[in-house]
């Protein structure tokens, strides 16, 4: 019994956090956490909060951003037409004046001139101990209702003792921010934000109400918040104060390690993960603490369990029209190793109904491109084409692609580099990150039809699935919104940049203290209908949908009836196979005709089928295929090792 209670008193502690007042003016300052060696998310510890700079590493730091801007992001071109701005000529202007800023003020500055960029993938990280570190106020906002007409709810509430007012719950409605109208204080906070569409400002300023990452910008104006709310429209007004407290949520476990294979090929935006972390933490707080246990749980009752409950959650949902249908949520795409988390996906469908899916992307911050793009194989007979990138033609990356210790990664864009020193192109040809044959060497797992549901916080990876989704015709895509978050690129760190420049004209020095930033190197193109499209400020526009507040409250209930809606009339057709020493036996359903290949081969001749189940001799072949026509059209492949 003691060991539960110990249990649940770190949580509490993990979930109330450290005031905001502590974590930024608590003196004597200790070391951080993570040169402590901790690595839980129980807060508590204050952070040292800065470190001074003197002349010459000011300049170096601006010297390095420079570099990186000018020649390696990405999205210059596209930013500078956009949004009218030249942040390389704002940088030499800021290095000519360093000498007259205080320290915040250096900080601040160059913090506004990347955020000005609008662009979560490139972000400035000032000389603090806070990485990881997150100020949260104990409930989330979320919305309903059209854009033009929003009403703000609180959704959930956490460690409902730090707020002081029974009657503040989930559902309350959300009126003032600091005695200013809540709608006009989303707005304000939307200037801040990072987005190339409105609406995509728009739902990170509202996340970053109550949840903000400290690595990557400045912490809250205020110590505390005063909210105005009503219990429900048209009753009386309350108000509540609520102070600011901070939060260390670690990382899972299954999350992409700095130095592995995949960290070059990372699409993500490295504060909402953060952010992601630390909503977990406070609201499903049983989970995050279970998965350090090392064994598969499941979120709540009726989830399946999971070795990956950090990424991946699957039901079976039952709708009224429908009947079962399968849901699976995937929260991110941060894992280290690609093979397994599909694998992980593949388990998790064949334990879901096959009449149709429910794909919910909302809120994915990103993660591991690989893991993205070779997902889609699962949900479709057909070959998938992943997304194309493309690198700045400049010296800086003619010289990082001529090295030969970048030569396996970026050998494939060099002609392209080199020629357009000739022909004049502001970028090399863009060519695949993840290989088509890596994305096509499962095939497809699931027979049903599909539905994804993304909304302006589906981001990076996220963007890639759903751009792949569309752009390979595999179903439906919902969008709460106007489209996905429209992040398209492949984000890079100081770390990697200074790693690749080695032996170049173009080394980077290492920066001071604990500064850090993060930069978009590869831009990412559409393939199918939409090819040559970028997806940086565009996002992937699908079916729009207004979220209700039945679904803030009561699970999505709304929102997955109108998914099942679409999900209703399409024909179904199913394959599944087994395979035994001498025998294949084949359960089909809705089928016409069956092909069989053995090693790309035909293995014998098409053969008319109807409903039922099949036996056919095995081939002596290292891989295994079977096609399924209705009226000519392949529904059902699925590829089978020997």
């Amino acid at each position: 019994m003691t060991g539960g209670r110990d249990a649940d008193a770190t949580l509490l502690r993990a979930q109330t956090g450290q005031l905001l007042s502590e974590f930024l003016f608590g003196t004597p300052p200790p070391a951080a956490r993570a040169r402590r060696g901790e690595t839980g998310g129980e807060a508590g510890a204050r952070i040292e909060l800065a470190y001074v700079l003197d002349g010459g590493e000011r300049l170096r730091i601006i010297d390095a951003l420079i570099t990186v801007i000018s020649g390696a992001y990405c999205h210059l071109p596209q930013k500078r037409a956009a949004y009218a701005l030249d942040p390389v000529q704002a940088l030499h202007l800021l290095r000519s004046r360093v000498a007259e800023l205080s320290e915040g003020e250096f900080h601040l500055a160059l913090t506004s001139i990347v955020l000005g960029l609008r662009d979560a993938h490139t972000r400035y990280s000032g000389p603090r101990a806070g990485q990881g570190a997150v100020a949260t106020l104990p409930f989330l906002v979320e919305q309903y209702g059209s854009h033009d007409d929003p009403v703000f709810v609180v959704s959930k509430v956490s460690a409902p003792q730090l707020i002081r007012d029974p009657k503040f719950t989930a559902g309350v409605v959300l009126e003032s921010w600091n005695s200013i109208p809540f709608a006009r204080a989303v707005d304000l906070y939307s200037d801040r934000e990072t987005g190339g569409r409105p609406d995509a400002r728009r739902a990170r300023a509202l996340e970053s109400l109550t949840f903000r990452a400290l690595e990557g910008g400045p912490p809250p104006d205020e110590m505390l918040v005063d909210i105005g709310y009503r219990i429900l429209p048209g009753e009386t007004r309350r108000e509540v104060r609520i102070p600011w407290r901070v939060v260390h949520p670690a990382r899972a476990e299954t999350s992409q390690r700095p130095g592995s294979r995949a960290s070059r090929y990372i699409a993500a935006n490295p504060a909402a993960e953060v952010v992601r972390r630390a909503k977990k933490m406070m609201f499903s707080g049983s989970v995050w603490q279970a998965e350090r246990s090392g064994v598969a749980v499941a979120r709540d009752k009726g989830w399946i369990k999971t070795w990956f409950q950090d990424t991946l959650a699957a039901k079976v949902i039952k709708d009224k029209a429908q009947g079962e249908l399968g849901y699976l949520r995937i929260w991110s795409f941060d894992v280290d190793d690609d093979d397994a988390f599909i694998a992980e996906v593949i388990r998790l469908l064949d334990l879901l109904p096959e009449t149709g899916l429910i794909l919910d992307l909302r809120g994915n911050p990103g993660g591991l491109i690989w893991a993205a793009e070779r997902l889609l194989q699962l949900f479709t007979p057909n070959t998938v084409t992943p997304a194309r990138f493309s690198v700045l033609a400049t010296p800086l990356m003619r010289a990082l692609a001529r090295s030969p210790f970048n030569r396996m990664e970026f050998e494939a864009w060099l002609p392209s580099l080199e020629a357009a020193i000739a022909t004049g192109e502001a970028y090399s040809q863009p060519l695949p990150l993840t290989d088509p044959d890596w994305c096509n060497d499962i095939g497809q797992r699931y027979s049903g039809p599909i539905v994804c549901v993304v909304d302006p916080n589906t981001y990076s990876a996220g963007d890639l699935f759903a751009a792949g989704f569309v752009d390979n015709a595999i179903g439906t895509l919902v969008c709460v919104g106007e489209g996905s978050g429209a992040g398209g690129a492949n984000v890079w760190t100081h770390y990697d940049l200074r790693e690749a420049l080695v032996g170049t004209p173009f080394e980077l020095e290492r920066l001071p203290a604990d500064v850090g930033y993060t930069v978009a190197i590869r831009r990412a193109l559409r393939s199918g209908a939409a090819d040559g499209m970028p997806i940086e400020d565009l996002g992937i526009p699908g079916i729009p949908y207004e979220m209700t507040r039945d679904d803030l409250l009561h699970e999505n209930r709304d929102l997955i009836e109108f998914c099942a809606g679409f999900l209703a009339g399409i024909p179904r057709t199913a394959m599944k196979v087994e395979v035994n020493d001498s025998t294949v036996a084949l359960t089909t359903s809705g089928l016409d005709e069956l092909e069989t290949y053995a090693d790309d081969r035909p293995f014998e001749a098409v053969r008319k089928i109807s409903d039922g189940t099949w036996e056919l001799p095995r081939p002596h072949a290292e891989i295994m295929e079977f096609v399924g026509r209705r009226n000519g059209e392949v529904c059902q492949r699925r590829k089978i090792g020997s």
